[in-house]
């Protein structure tokens, strides 16, 4: 095997925001990409099949349904092969699934394509976080979680705007052309993925002690003194807690039976309670058919729509980029009950809208701009809100032994609902109409309370604090305790983790040979 030659500091939390921001592009490009596909001309004659609501649907949700399937691998396989390898599998299985769909003349083709595309981007999607955030330093880890979410953006927005520039092609350049864009990505990620070190709080679950020192040395960029106090007091934090954890692990019977004094299971649903929300507040019935929902429900042109759909796209983009100074200065708490209460009234706006255009069709112009615009309004609520604090939550919540199993459950969640929302909102639109974006406001209000409830902030605390909350804290509700639901770092938190040191060099001084 050879060996590169890794570079550290800066460079190396360099090469590690390039691999998980790319993977994340990748994601929101697939996520934008096929909507464009859906309304070109050369692709409806290719598949002429796709006409049908029912078809178009499960032609564009299968993605969903396959990276539901490679959460599951991510879930099964990624404690075994690590961060790196498993991100190498999935860019692997994308490229195979990119290349079936540029290929395509047939519909199963097609969706073979989809399926396996959707199974690589599963398991990006799910490791990718976890990766950043073990690697990352703990006063800017929630800012380099939300950069690669960001870039998730960035992936969609770069997919609309290439949608609308090609609205005058009409032949398969048009929608051929997007789909093979989306080599680019892993391509960028396979280039800088061997510079990378492996997360070192896994290399420690392997009990690989002297890599977990050299992979942290790297990221810290202090390898020429790996006896740099605060790199081993940091190392030694971890190892307790990873030890702690072990010391108290108990069989997956007794976790489900809510026996685990780490109360694995809780923060388990607790991060997948995110990424439905995220889900159900309708991000991806936009996400996939916003262009068909603005010529169908609001009645504008083609090109119309896909100029609005670009224009939407950098406005969430713009969002988004808010979030990245929003999510540690507000706290996740927060951002999520003011993103419940924003993204329910935009829905509710646009609905009463839809349905006063239909009793009233002088005015559907009017109405129709305003729709438009609770649609735009929609996404700027959704980007400094729903749109990325999922991702930081999950990666942050789950304990050591149950991180990737937590992100991958919670990505899995995420896709299974994504592929329910995608597979219906076609079918929902022609039967209901307007009562069908009230559903979606019902759904986002039920969110404030479940948020404010059971959900404790994640902002400003160690990965391992996580851990002390959960071991300590025996009611599901939250919202009494003002420690777990402010956002500046508790003391006890402090003190705990000094406790944990002290304990743990008190430990190593009184071993034989010490």
């Amino acid at each position: 095997m050879v060996y590169l030659p890794l570079p550290g500091g800066k460079w190396q939390l360099f090469c590690l925001i390039v691999t998980n921001s790319v993977s994340m592009a990748h994601f929101g490009y697939d996520q934008g990409v096929f909507a464009g596909a859906l309304i070109s001309a050369d692709f409806l004659e290719t598949f002429p099949e796709t006409k049908d609501p029912r078809i178009s649907g499960i032609t564009s949700s299968c993605f969903s349904l396959g990276a539901f399937f490679g959460c599951l691998a991510a879930f099964l396989l990624g404690d075994r092969l690590g961060r790196k390898k498993s991100v190498f599998v999935g860019l692997v299985v994308n490229i195979i699934g990119a290349v079936l769909q540029i290929a395509a003349y047939h519909l199963p083709q097609m969706i073979v394509g989809r399926l396996f595309n959707g199974f690589g981007m599963g398991i990006t999607s799910s490791t990718c976080p976890v990766f950043m955030a073990e690697t990352s330093p703990s006063r800017i880890r929630g800012k380099l979680v939300i950069i690669g979410s960001l870039c998730n953006t960035v992936g969609f927005c770069i997919a609309n705007w290439m949608s609308y520039a090609l609205f005058d092609n009409n032949g398969p350049f048009q929608w051929r052309f997007p789909l093979a864009f989306q080599l680019v990505f892993p391509i960028i990620v396979l280039a800088f993925l061997p510079l990378t070190v492996e997360s070192p709080r896994w290399l420690l679950l392997r009990e690989r002690f002297e890599a977990a020192r050299a992979a942290l040395g790297r990221v810290r960029g202090t390898t020429h003194n790996l006896d740099d106090k605060d790199l081993n007091d940091d190392l030694v934090s971890i190892q307790k807690a990873l030890e702690k954890e072990q010391a108290v692990r108990v069989p997956m019977r007794d976790a489900l039976l809510c026996r685990d004094p780490s109360r694995n299971i809780r923060r388990l649903l607790l991060s997948c309670g995110t990424q439905l929300m995220q889900q159900f507040s309708g991000v991806n019935a936009l996400g996939y058919y916003l262009p068909t929902l603005l010529i169908e429900s609001v009645g504008v042109s083609s090109s119309y729509a896909r100029l609005l759909a670009a224009a939407n796209a950098s406005l969430y983009l713009g969002a988004a980029l808010s979030c990245l100074f929003l999510i540690d200065l507000v706290g996740r708490r927060k951002l999520m009950m003011y993103g419940s209460i924003a993204t329910g009234s935009c829905y509710l706006i646009a609905a009463v809208t839809l349905r006063e255009a239909i009793l009233h069709p002088e005015q559907k112009v009017a109405l129709g701009k305003v729709t438009v615009a609770m649609f735009f309004l929609y996404y700027f609520c959704y980007g400094t809100s729903f749109a990325k604090v999922p991702w930081v939550y999950n990666s942050e919540i789950n304990s050591l032994g149950w991180r990737t199993r937590g992100a991958a459950a919670a990505t899995a969640t995420n896709w299974m609902c994504g592929f329910v929302i995608v597979q219906f909102t076609k079918v929902g639109v022609d039967n209901l109409g307007w009562g069908f974006y009230l559903l979606f406001a019902g759904f986002c209000w039920s969110f404030l309370p479940i948020v404010f409830l059971f959900y404790p902030e994640t902002s400003r605390r160690t990965l391992e604090d996580m851990d002390e909350i959960f071991k300590h804290n025996f009611s599901i509700f939250v919202f009494k305790d003002k420690a777990l639901t402010q956002r500046s770092r508790p003391q006890e938190l402090i003190e705990a983790e000094r406790r944990c040191i002290v304990e743990a060099l008190e430990s190593t001084q009184e071993a034989p040979g010490a």
